[in-house]
Parts: C-alpha cells; structure tokens; sequence
C-alpha cells in the first residue's frame, strides 16, 4: 500500500481532510439516507395526530435517538477495529464517562438556587450527609464545562491509556484484555459512594437541559435531532480521517505494522492520535444518550456492554464505518423487540448471532451488499460483452 498523499482532484478544497469524505459516494448516500430519516420522523411526529396509524410517539422518538447515539459509538470502535486493527473491548468506559459527564451538569440544574448562585446538593449527598460538593463537582454547573468535560475526560484517559500501552507496544488478545480490564475496574470504582457519583444507583431524575423541560416532547425531539447531527459529524470526521494520508498509516500499521515501523514512522503515535480521538466520539455518545434514557449509573462501565458493542460492528461489517451503524440500529432494535417476548434468552440469542456473523458473514452486511453489487456489476459486463 502506497503511503503518499495523492489529493483526489485539482481543486485547493481536496487538500482539506474534511472535504474528502464529501467526494465519496458513499458517505452522501449515508448523509442522504440519515437526513431522509431525521426529516420523516420529525413530520411524522408532528403533523399526525395521536391516535393516527402512523404517529411516531414520544417513546419512540427516545428510542431511535438512544439508537443514534449507540451508532455513533459503533463507528467510534469501528474506527480503532476496522482501521487499526485494535479491538477495544472498553470503549462502555469512554461512553460511560462522557455520560457521567453529561449526568453531573444536569444534576446541578436540580433544586433552588442558594444565596451564592450554588444549587443545593444531589440527593445522594444529602443522604449520606455530605456537606459540600467534592472539588471535581465545581464548574458543572456551567453549560460550556460540563460540554468540554463529556470529550476532555474520555479523552485524557484514553491519552494516558494508550500511552502507556501502545508505548509497551502491547499489541492483539493481550490489549484487548487490558480495555476490558480497565472498564471493568472503572465499573467497581463507581459503585463506591465513596467515589461521588452515586454509587449503585448512578445519577438520575434530571429535569432542564440548558432551560429545556427533559420531560417535554419538544426536548425528546431535540435531543433525537440533535444525536441524528452528531452522528453524521462523527461519520464525516472518522470518513476524513479514513480517507487522509493518516488513515492510510493506519490501515498500513493494521495489516503489516513492522513494515510501517521500517519505513520510519511512528506508529505508536498514529495509533494514539485515532485512539484518542475515538474516545472522545464515544464521550459525545454518551452525553446524548444520558438525558434522553434518564439515568446513568455504573452498569454502563460493563465490560458485556463494551463486547456487545464489538458484536454491532462486526454484525454490520468493521472497516467500513457504515456498516457499523447498521449492525448498531439493528441489534439494538432487536435486542428491544426480543427482551420484551424472551428476557431471560437474549443474551444467548446475541451470543448466537455473534457466531452466525463469524462463520457465515465474516465481512458483515457490509460485505455481503458489496459482494452482491460486484456480482450485478460482473453480470452486466458479461451481458455487454459480444
């Protein structure tokens, strides 16, 4: 694989990475498609009454927009898996983080304002009789904070823990053993009251999001939009990446990372920069996901949620980004329809599907609708050949 950059047109814009991902047919399909979709929901939502066939409702509103957010964290580990070739199984932790992130600004629009302009303490320190907000509670009850807090914390724990692994040179089943270890530690850590973030029960019954009512339909319809928004901007940025001179380190370091070595660069760092950055996809996920389901608590640090994320990618096919979002929507929209006929089953039924995809699909849905079009595309050519 060639690592030079070769600009895809003439024009001073094909320089910019951020415009790449426009040139590609791909990426407006998706862009397109997830536009049509927004656009349909809304109308659907507002303009037909209640009771009408077709009426989206509130719920489900929610639904499909805790839905984009889980597609947004599938690209963000598609991105490290399919580009990298680094299988994160404790990307929960990032997502968790960017949630808890998210829970503490609400938590602090809870209650009067006192003479000083502080709200009153969360509900949980009152019961365990805390008499003042822990230091790393102060600043989250500015907007523009807690919204740096959701990427800035999950990216500095990726940057400290990809340092020092990738530094190590830690590569393959022994790195992806150390992710699920460090979400799983994460989890523990958070169940502690101790900790200041609500122990077991987590952070919940939030009320205003920058002065919006949570509980309005309005508000649910706003936040499905604006998940449906950073979701196309965090495909573009991984499509810019993909498609820049340092996607092409990446996919090079993926198959052959000695001869990358060789060749002088550093992939260590390469590795860093796109692990860092995937972090903090997965921090923005998380911060939408959490005013929109309610509640954020430490069972998001579970290491089984991290490797059903691994499943979504793979079901929809890693390396290609869109496939990840596929795989995303629809286990999870199986995983809703299944836990409410067989709860106890579905597990066992997600553990088959994961199978299924290994041994039949290896590439995915994305692979088998690129299979599919090659073999229309070989036809016609046999068809028009004399």
């Amino acid at each position: 694989m060639s690592l030079s950059s070769t600009p895809s047109s003439s024009s001073p814009l094909s320089h910019l990475w951020l415009t790449r991902p426009f040139s590609e047919r791909s990426t407006r399909i998706f862009l397109a498609v997830l536009a049509l979709a927004l656009a349909v929901v809304t109308v659907l939502h507002l303009a037909l009454p209640a009771g009408h066939p077709l009426h989206v409702s509130s719920y489900t509103v929610t639904l499909l927009g805790k839905y984009l957010c889980y597609a947004l964290l599938a690209v963000a580990v598609d991105l490290v898996w399919g580009y990298l070739g680094i299988l994160s199984l404790g990307h929960g932790a990032f997502f968790a983080l960017g949630g808890y992130a998210m829970g503490m600004y609400l938590m602090r629009q809870i209650g009067d304002r006192g003479v000083y302009g502080d709200p009153v303490l969360p509900d949980f320190m009152v019961f365990l009789n805390w008499d003042s907000l822990p230091w790393f509670w102060h600043g989250f009850d500015m907007a523009w904070f807690a919204f740096l807090m959701v990427m800035l914390a999950p990216g500095l724990l990726a940057l400290l823990f990809g340092f020092l692994a990738f530094r190590s040179r830690v590569t393959g089943v022994y790195l992806s053993i150390i992710t699920q270890a460090l979400t799983f530690a994460l989890m523990l850590a958070f169940f502690r009251n101790e900790m200041g973030f609500g122990g077991n029960n987590g952070l919940t019954d939030f009320r205003e999001l920058l002065g919006f009512d949570l509980r309005s339909d309005a508000t649910r319809l706003g936040l499905f939009l604006a998940s449906g928004v950073a979701l196309a901007l965090g495909y573009v940025v991984c499509r810019g990446i993909v498609g820049s001179k340092l996607g092409r380190v990446c996919i090079a370091s993926r198959d052959a990372e000695a001869r990358v070595r060789f060749l002088g660069y550093r992939v260590e760092r390469v590795q860093l920069c796109v692990f860092v950055v995937s972090a903090m996809l997965a921090g923005v996920a998380g911060s939408l996901y959490v005013p929109q389901v309610g509640i954020i608590n430490p069972s998001e640090f579970s290491p089984l949620f991290s490797i059903e994320v691994v499943v979504w990618v793979a079901l929809g096919g890693r390396g290609t980004l869109y496939g990840a979002v596929i795989g995303a929507i629809l286990v999870n929209y199986a995983k809703t329809v299944f836990t409410g006929v067989m709860p106890d089953a579905w597990l066992f039924a997600l553990g088959g599907l994961f199978v299924v995809v290994t041994v039949l699909l290896p590439k995915g849905i994305a692979g088998l609708m690129t299979r599919r079009r090659k073999a229309d595309s070989d036809t016609q050519l046999k068809e028009a050949t004399p």
